[in-house]
């Protein structure tokens, strides 16, 4: 959207809201990642401007990776009425570590590339919108509790993966301009070119254990919620049956990634109406409490956790804890 009608609009969301200025405000943190994909200074200040009309807000920008955990868990033992992450996944799932376990609710307003736990709470993903939103929701105030994944003992909010998707969002990681600039394109051509350099000929190996069953393939995806990511605002749904409130995991596994079984993957990916879960070279796995992956070649495996790359491990145990983070939303 244009700088002018961004200015216009938020502007007008802070006039309506200060209607309501005589109403006792919650104390609401925002902690903002300056370096997410759509974050200006100029956003900013507009978005604090108008929030304040209902709020008593305090904004703080993350100097490093990790202070936003260390901020949250500040907040929770002030006595703050809600933390909102204003940036990327990467920012939701500092906000979480850091909140997860307390009372302090948690929301947020979008400010990276694909926002997915921001959707799938419910929050648009256009900044106006969702400020709009977050006015609106202090005359509705519903906390709940939701579920939290782990891996390897790090908390996650909505999904984990190794292999192929994981080696996708290192290389989309490494360059944030262009991640910036042409988002869910810049993905997709990450996407085809790592699949070609690293898994045509020998891709790394895996094994995921689930209860008895045990399946090998290249790449493994592990939700908490759906849809698993969204191309723009068209949900991609990989795992069926996820929710952030089950008490379960869901899975699939990509056995194998050739040249003639990707088209239909990707096919599947986009469409309306097929499931990935079905085709004949992805298993799939519903009401989980816990598995293993597992490298089979002694090659570290990829490992991204809500969509931002932290490790290469040789093995990822995953499990669930329960109504573990608030939310408001």
């Amino acid at each position: 959207m244009p700088a002018a009608p961004v200015d216009a609009l938020l502007e007008r969301l802070a006039e309506s809201a200060e209607l309501g200025s005589e109403i006792e405000r919650k104390r609401m943190m925002i902690i903002v990642n300056p370096y997410a994909t759509t974050v200006s200074d100029r956003l900013r200040h507009l978005v604090v401007y108008a929030l304040q009309g209902r709020y008593e807000v305090t904004a703080i920008d993350t100097e490093a990776r990790g202070h936003a955990t260390e901020l949250c868990r500040e907040a929770a033992h002030e006595g703050y009425d809600v933390v909102v992450a204003f940036g990327g996944d990467g920012t939701v799932n500092e906000v979480l570590r850091g909140l997860a376990g307390s009372d302090t609710p948690m929301t947020c307003l979008p400010g990276g590339s694909a926002n997915v736990y921001c959707k799938q709470l419910g929050i648009p993903g256009e900044i106006v919108d969702a400020t709009e939103h977050l006015l609106g929701m202090a005359d509705d105030w519903r906390p709940r509790k939701l579920d939290v994944g782990t891996v390897n003992d790090r908390l996650f909010a909505f999904s984990s993966g190794l292999g192929l998707d994981a080696d996708v969002v290192r290389r989309v990681d490494a360059r944030p301009r262009l991640k910036a600039r042409y988002g869910p394109w810049w993905f997709t051509y990450a996407a085809v070119t790592t699949f070609m350099a690293r898994y045509l000929v020998k891709p790394p190996r895996l094994e995921m254990h689930a209860g008895d069953d045990r399946v090998k393939g290249v790449t493994a995806i592990i939700q908490n919620g759906h849809p698993f990511t969204y191309f723009k605002d068209r949900p991609i749904d990989v795992a069926d049956g996820a929710e952030l409130d089950d008490g379960t995991l869901s899975a699939a596994v990509l056995e194998r990634a050739s040249p003639v079984d990707m088209p239909t993957v990707v096919w599947r990916v986009f469409s309306s109406k097929a499931r990935v879960s079905r085709h004949h070279r992805v298993t799939a796995f519903e009401d989980l409490d816990g598995l293993v992956v597992r490298s089979l070649d002694d090659r570290p495996l990829p490992l991204q956790v809500d969509g931002d790359h932290v490790d290469d491990v040789p093995e990822a145990r995953f499990g669930l804890i329960r109504r573990h983070i608030t939310v408001v939303s």
